[in-house]
């Protein structure tokens, strides 16, 4: 199938500015360039094209949101110098199997500033002496090439990106809520000092309480010392008219 068919037949039911992955692959190119692709395509971050039989990048159209860009398999030699002005944000660049043989031609790839992995696999290049060296110095801005760094340590795979990503949110998250337990220790020293409060008001009622009921014996106290006073006045006043009743009826007695 022919690339520009295909393209035709991936816009069936979607428009082109909202699509973000477009996969070309094993389709033919026409004369060796890119046909059917425009600058409509102004959301796409991931672009395949390997084994189209590009010779030729010219017509590449402008995708500044391009980040990943697949280019294997084809017979690509030169004039890459078009991907730093037409895909400025590329942070991957696949161009294995193609017929790339030397340092001249990688070179145009510096203007590539947010490159971070280069894939030359497979590639004529590859055979030069210190070829990985050679890359590396020649593109600083790279951390992998053909899969690995300067440390031959393996790059890791698209989806372990996104995770680490999403992690690394969630960290900033936390750390932006602070660390846990903060505020329920904040909460319990709160509760701590308002227990406290109330204790102390339960001990200070309680002793204006013990004092009130001591006052108020005290004076139950008085009433009944009076109380008691006046019952004894009244016992001696009776007795008192007892004495006196008794000689008058003695008196009596006699006179009978």
């Amino acid at each position: 199938m022919e690339m520009k068919k295909r393209i035709n037949l991936e816009l069936r039911n979607r428009a082109p500015e909202k699509v973000t992955e477009l996969v070309l692959d094993n389709c033919r190119s026409s004369n060796g360039e890119i046909e059917g692709l425009n600058d409509s395509f102004k959301e796409l971050e991931f672009l395949s094209m390997a084994n189209v039989e590009l010779t030729s990048l010219a017509k590449l159209p402008t995708l500044s949101k391009l980040r990943k860009l697949e280019l294997s398999d084809n017979i690509i030699s030169g004039g890459l110098e078009v991907l730093a002005e037409r895909c400025p944000n590329l942070t991957y660049l696949n161009l294995s199997g193609n017929k790339i043989k030397d340092l001249g031609t990688v070179e145009a790839l510096q203007n590539l500033k947010n490159l971070k992995s280069l894939d030359l696999f497979n590639c004529e290049i590859t055979n030069l002496e210190d070829y990985r060296d050679s890359i590396f110095e020649l593109l600083q801005q790279i951390t992998y090439l053909d899969g690995f760094d300067q440390e031959d340590n393996e790059a890791p795979d698209s989806e372990d990106d996104d995770e680490e990503g999403d992690e690394d949110d969630d960290d900033e998250d936390e750390n932006e809520a602070g660390p846990p337990g903060e505020y329920e220790e904040e909460d319990d020293e709160d509760d701590g000092g308002s227990d406290l409060g109330e204790g102390e008001e339960e001990e200070e009622v309680g002793l204006s309480y013990l004092m009130k009921e001591e006052i108020q014996d005290e004076d139950d106290d008085d009433d009944y010392v009076e109380e008691g006073g006046d019952e004894e006045e009244e016992a001696e006043g009776v007795r008192g008219e007892k004495r006196k009743r008794d000689p008058e009826d003695e008196g009596e007695e006699e006179d009978d």
